[in-house]
């Protein structure tokens, strides 16, 4: 009998191309199987069959856990039990006792036939799958085998793989039996059915799709160095060229556009802008946003966004379609882009310079004119005026030495009055509001001067309280809000309108989902 085994065994790992270790695993689960199936208790069992003789053992086996969730004896055991047969067990280990071996022809023939062969079916499943991921392929060309719920099964000779609805560009339709191109976007090897994880909505389906039709991106002549879309819709793809004597727009565009669209065909009639890579972050924005025409654009390091000021009649254009040009070329660049028209920049850096220059009054007890000087020679922190060098302090010609001593000193007490503030509020702040996405260090300052320290307080506010005390000073902001803003003056409006009241109400939403959240 046992020679019987490894005759079984050669004879599965012949017919169905997979090693022999997978026909004896099989054989050792099925064993196993029934082993537990014949024994009056409920056990957990183990067989281990010799590779070159085909004699088997068969084993109960205990798993060793801790006391606190120790609940099953037929099958777990607490270590210092397991001590009392074997000190050298450890914790999460195994104590085995040999069990009677059952005899081989005693198995449920069915039972053990459908655990081989479930094993070399899932055997033959990763070696398809390890064949195909050695090509390295990005795209599968395939045909439609079925249609489930709306997800496509995609079949291209031994590989199969699925297109799950929201993958599919909308609109598009396709029958069992069509020619189709996909993406690998992913495996999936815990998948009991096709373990491709395919899109057609993927960035990296352009990239690809162009790969395949302009010979010099595959070269490496050309590189893809980004791709937004908008599936079924329009596409920015960003190409750069590493051969100074070759243009990479005209070179993606094709003879007449054959090459672009070759691939706009494939992609149910999606627009596609080639734009031009720039190192220069600024100056790939403005291709970016092509064909607006930019007047100028203000860069900001710190939140990694830039305002872009476009004139009033480019401004619809740069805009887009429902937002669309502007949200694939904030996509495309990785920045936050604020497009902005001429006029309302110019409001915005009024704004800028009135919350500026009243930030100085206040910190640096000096008056308005004072406070202007600083604004106008660059300065827009009170960090700033303490710490930059003393000749550019010394440079400003309406400031004698006196005064430049005198500004230095009220600056660094008040750089280190705001800092040993900061360490206070960011002690007594309750984590949950610290952690929210969103608030920071200087919001947790002017929420703690109102009492706001936990996240359930922030989700109390209304939007326009929150922008409120993020813009205006602690006793303007709390006459604001008791008076029900009926005392705006010009100014404040414009303050008030250049305040993000949607990122406001996105982050008061946020403290009042993680509260229900909770409460659940």
């Amino acid at each position: 009998m046992n020679r019987e085994i490894l005759v079984l065994a050669d004879a599965l790992a012949r017919e169905k191309n997979v090693s022999k270790e997978i026909i004896f695993q099989a054989l050792e689960q099925a064993l196993a199987s029934a082993t537990k199936r014949l024994h009056k208790e409920r056990i957990e069992a183990r067989v281990e069959i010799d590779r070159e003789t085909g004699d088997y053992k068969s084993f109960r086996r205990w798993h060793i856990v801790p006391e606190e969730i120790f609940e099953d004896p037929d099958n777990q055991m607490m270590l210092r039990e397991a001590h009392e047969f074997d000190t050298t067990k450890q914790m999460d280990e195994y104590l085995e006792e040999p069990l009677e071996p059952i005899p081989f022809g005693r198995i449920g023939a069915q039972a053990a036939k459908q655990v081989i062969l479930q094993r070399v079916r899932d055997a033959e499943r990763e070696q398809v799958l390890e064949e195909f991921l050695e090509r390295n392929d990005k795209l599968i060309n395939g045909t439609v085998r079925r249609i489930d719920r709306g997800s496509i099964i995609v079949e291209s000779g031994r590989v199969e793989g699925v297109i799950p609805r929201d993958q599919l560009i909308p609109r598009e339709n396709f029958r069992v039996g069509d020619r189709i191109r996909a993406f690998v976007l992913r495996i999936d090897r815990q998948a009991r059915g096709p373990q491709l994880i395919l899109s057609r909505t993927a960035p990296q389906f352009v990239s690809a799709l162009f790969e395949l039709e302009v010979p010099e991106i595959e070269e490496g002549v050309i590189e893809v160095k980004a791709v937004a879309r908008d599936p079924g819709l329009r596409a920015k793809i960003a190409v750069k060229s590493n051969d100074p004597r070759l243009d990479p727009q005209g070179t993606c565009i094709g003879m007449r556009g054959s090459r672009v669209n070759a691939v706009t065909n494939e992609l149910a009639g999606e627009r596609i802008d080639i734009i031009l890579w720039a190192d220069e972050t600024a100056q790939f924005v403005i291709n970016a946003l092509a064909p607006a025409q930019i007047t100028s654009i203000v860069v900001d390091e710190e939140n990694h966004s830039m305002d872009v000021v476009v004139n009033e009649d480019n401004l619809a254009l740069a805009i887009g379609k429902g937002g669309q040009n502007v949200r694939l070329a904030t996509e495309l660049t990785g920045w936050q882009l604020n497009l902005m028209s001429e006029e309302q920049s110019a409001n915005k850096s009024e704004a800028e310079t009135i919350r500026t220059r009243t930030a100085f009054m206040l910190k640096l007890d000096v008056d308005e004119e004072v406070a202007q000087i600083l604004v106008d020679e660059g300065f827009s922190t009170v960090e700033e005026v303490a710490y930059v060098p003393l000749p550019e302090l010394q440079a400003i010609e309406a400031f004698d030495d006196d005064t430049v001593n005198e500004l230095r000193t009220r600056a660094r007490n008040a750089a280190l009055t705001d800092e040993i503030a900061k360490e206070e509020v960011l002690e007594n702040a309750d984590d949950d509001l610290k952690s929210l996405e969103g608030v920071d260090t200087e919001l947790l300052m002017k929420l703690s001067k109102f009492g706001i320290t936990t996240r359930d307080a922030l989700g109390d506010l209304a939007a326009d309280e929150l922008c409120a005390i993020k813009v205006f000073s602690e006793d303007r902001a709390r006459a604001l809000i008791d008076g029900g803003f009926a005392d705006l003056t010009d100014d404040e409006k414009q303050l008030m309108s250049r305040a993000d009241t949607k990122t406001a109400t996105q982050l008061i939403a946020r403290a009042r989902e993680s509260w229900f959240a909770k409460s659940e």
